[in-house]
């Protein structure tokens, strides 16, 4: 009988195909963004829906914690598909034993991340589950977010030489969480880069209203996640890998372990395809802000048919080589 294995949850090949094969067919779902955009009957105002869980081991992490990474991962969730995130709620399963003191501290993060990003958390619910069936603590999230009119991102915007924008440094967040895991430190140390997006979003929308799409590269990193975009588009994706801004922390953590740094996670960086007469501003727009100081260009959309859902890496000796998703579980409850 075949069972749920841990990459099943790791945003590589074996969730997309748990997600296509089971949850998508039955609840009849079409595109599988980060967020779903919704118009009410009679309304005629657009509003982006989400929601998550979040079971990152351990809890506390350089850089941030279970708390805060929830409240911002919604919100980029929801600033992804273009909406000005509004409301939170927050879904607590607590193990009995947990410590008090330790929810404390993840409630208050929560509550700051929430005030920074200019969200409302506005309803929630909470479980106590037996000692020993909960892992300490799982939050669960949903988000609701407005779109302004006008606004409409998807895969299928995308057009032959657009090109693929970064926002900042890859690798930063897994590297952190494997660390503290593993009681390992490295030097220059490696910090978790949880951060609402949503800022940077709208900073983006303030000169170019022709941005395609947008993702962020959580499970799975950039790799898996220009995969979806070109399978999702039905284009193909080509990258220079110079040009990809990896720290050198996570570098050297990612040779020390056998780690390719664009499969690991990032929680405080986003992936947008843009025309390419509207690149140069947007990178120059993005760099005065403080998340998208990094923001590059790595590589953009190409037109040949017969690669077609392919994203191909040009290396810096002149090769070229194919990538793929993530396949297995380089990195389970990563968030």
């Amino acid at each position: 009988m075949e069972r749920i294995l841990l990459g099943h949850g790791s945003g590589g090949k074996l969730m997309h195909q748990l997600i296509r094969d089971y949850f998508a067919a039955e609840f009849h779902l079409g595109e599988l963004g980060d967020a779903a955009v919704v118009e009410f009957h009679g309304c005629g105002q657009k509003f982006a829906f989400t929601t998550d869980s979040y079971v990152v081991s351990p809890l506390f992490f350089p850089g941030g914690n279970i708390g805060e990474l929830a409240v911002n991962g919604t919100v980029n969730d929801l600033s992804m598909v273009g909406s000005k995130p509004v409301y939170i709620t927050a879904g607590f399963i607590i193990e009995e034993g947990f410590a008090v003191d330790d929810l404390k501290r993840i409630v208050v993060s929560m509550a700051d991340a929430a005030q920074k990003a200019g969200v409302h958390i506005v309803a929630g619910d909470t479980k106590v589950v037996d000692k020993g069936k909960g892992d300490g603590l799982f939050i669960n999230t949903s988000g609701i977010g407005v779109v302004p009119e006008g606004r409409e991102l998807g895969p299928r915007k995308i057009m032959v030489g657009d090109k693929v924008i970064i926002s900042g440094l890859i690798g930063s967040h897994g590297v952190a969480v494997m660390a503290q895991r593993n009681g390992l430190e490295f030097d220059p140390p490696v910090i978790s880069d949880t951060a609402a997006l949503n800022g940077l979003v709208e900073a983006m929308f303030s000169v170019s209203d022709s941005l395609r799409m947008m993702r962020d590269p959580t499970r799975g990193g950039v790799a898996t996640t220009l995969k979806e975009i070109a399978l999702e588009s039905g284009r193909c994706v080509t990258i220079n890998e110079q040009s990809l801004p990896v720290p050198e922390g996570v570098r050297g953590a990612c040779e020390l372990l056998g780690l390719d740094p664009l499969y690991v996670a990032n929680e405080g960086v986003l992936i947008a395809i843009a025309p390419p007469d509207q690149a140069g501003q947007l990178i120059a727009k993005m760099k005065e802000h403080p998340l998208g100081a990094q923001a590059a260009v790595i590589g953009e959309i190409s037109g040949e048919k017969r690669d077609s859902g392919m994203v191909l890496l040009k290396t810096p000796i002149g090769g070229t080589r194919i990538v793929d998703m993530l396949a297995g579980e380089q990195l389970p409850r990563i968030c």
